[in-house]
Parts: structure tokens; C-alpha cells; sequence
């Protein structure tokens, strides 16, 4: 991993995995890149991500928008960027093997002591579907993809990591070649470290809709991977996730 400081007006530090030694010049351009939106919009929000193809190969770049005044003296001295509390997250997540988009780089950039911007690099996923078509085009995978989500956030928990916006839009899935899920999952700036029991480990599920026999195959396979009751994990998921009246189960 290689970490490059610029000028000392525009202090500017750059991280990148290892194997992408050769994506400096790249990364470093990525301010100039989104002032001249290049490459193909993905989302335009609160922050914005775009594809971008370079040497023929695609990478998802996301740009964090600029913090308030003083979360970018902050950020500039006291607190690591979003952008590197991502890189390092998905990091972890490869250690025990819970899938993400292979992290490639972050980049922050700074003003003087201000910090200004931060981007993460990652590649492009193959999974092809987000958890929300579940309920849309994709019903039938419902089954094999909720119990898939119980197993890794099993796994999340043991390691004791909790994604703290665990929601519809942040679980990408596909299947390989065998019929198997594949689950991805994205947005890690915001991740607990710490001990998580039964309870906190099913309202940590509660952004996701699902209907009363998705919980039950969720439940079945978080209890099973964590040794917990089943019976209790449903109870509380159910409990976690209300539905509101007049609000259909599994509804958004």
C-alpha cells in the first residue's frame, strides 16, 4: 500500500491496495475527473458516485460532499475521512470473507489545515441486483437471498462489526454459476467494532423490509450460524422491523 503526499498549500493523501500501484496518477486526477463529469452518473445525492473506465477497466468512484466548516477542521486534523473509514472497513470485510467490491484506493484532500474532499476507489461489482427487487422483479430469489443475509450477518456479528446503515439499497446479490448467492455488500463508513448480543444483532436487521416468512428463513439462519433460539431471533425481528397501519409487510 502506498501513501503520497502533494504540495504543501493542497496537503492531499492517497492510499491504494495492494496491485494498483499503477492507478497513482489516476486517483490523484479524481478531483478534476468529477469537475468535468466524466464517466457514467450513478447516483447524485448527498454524495455522488460514478463508473468510471480507465484502461479498460470500470471502477465505482464515489465523492463525499464537502463537510461543514467545523467537521472539515475535523476531519483535516482529529477524525479519519469517510472515504478512508470505507477503504478500511471493506478491508475487514475481506479478511473474514464477507463480500464487497475489492477496495482500490481513497484519496482526501485538504486546504491548509481545512480538509476539503475524500474519494474511494473500488471496482466495479458483478452482482447485478440490490435486496429492494426482491419485492419488485425478482420475487422468486426471495428464499435463497434472505437466508444468505442472515448467514453473513452472522458472520458481520461474530467478528463483531455491525453495519450501521444496513438498508435495501446497501445489499447487492447475484448468483454463480452453481446456483449459489453471492452477496455484496457497500456504504461501510458507518461500522460498529464492538460485542453484539441477540438483541442488538436483530434490530441491526431492522431497515430491512421483509414480509413475516422472509424473517423466518432470516431468523433460521442467523440463529443457526450464532447458536441462538431461533424462536427468540424471529420474535425479535419482527418486533424491530413494525409495521406501520395501513403499511403492507415487506413494504418500503
Amino acid at each position: 500500500m502506498i501513501k503520497k503526499q502533494f504540495s504543501l498549500c493542497h496537503p492531499s493523501v492517497m492510499q491504494l491496495a495492494e496491485g494498483y500501484d499503477d492507478l497513482q496518477d489516476f486517483v490523484a486526477s479524481l478531483p478534476a475527473r468529477f469537475k468535468q463529469k466524466e464517466g457514467t452518473l450513478i447516483h447524485d445525492g448527498r454524495n455522488k458516485l460514478r463508473e468510471i473506465l480507465y484502461k479498460d477497466h470500470s471502477y465505482v468512484v464515489k465523492a463525499y460532499r464537502k463537510p461543514n466548516p467545523l467537521n472539515r477542521l475535523v476531519y483535516g486534523l482529529l477524525r479519519p475521512s469517510k472515504a478512508k473509514r470505507s477503504y478500511d472497513n471493506a478491508l475487514l470485510l475481506k479478511q473474514i470473507y464477507v463480500g464487497t467490491p475489492d477496495p482500490v484506493a481513497y484519496l482526501n484532500v485538504r486546504n491548509g489545515l481545512l480538509f476539503t474532499h475524500s474519494f474511494l476507489v473500488t471496482r466495479k461489482s458483478a452482482c447485478r441486483y440490490r435486496y429492494d427487487q426482491l419485492f419488485t422483479s425478482h420475487k422468486e430469489m426471495q428464499e435463497a437471498v434472505v437466508r444468505e443475509v442472515g448467514r453473513v450477518t452472522a458472520m458481520l456479528h461474530e467478528n463483531r462489526l455491525s453495519h450501521l446503515d444496513y438498508g435495501r439499497g446497501n445489499i447487492l446479490f447475484d448468483f454463480d454459476g452453481k446456483g449459489n448467492v453471492i452477496l455484496e455488500l457497500v456504504d461501510l463508513n458507518r461500522m460498529r467494532h464492538g460485542k453484539v448480543d441477540i438483541k442488538a444483532g436483530c434490530k441491526n436487521l431492522e431497515r430491512l423490509p421483509a414480509t413475516a416468512q422472509m424473517h423466518r428463513w432470516m431468523a433460521h439462519e442467523y440463529a443457526m450460524s450464532r447458536d441462538f433460539d431461533e424462536e427468540e431471533c424471529y420474535r425479535l425481528m419482527r418486533a424491530y422491523r413494525k409495521v406501520q397501519p395501513g403499511q403492507v409487510e415487506g413494504e418500503f
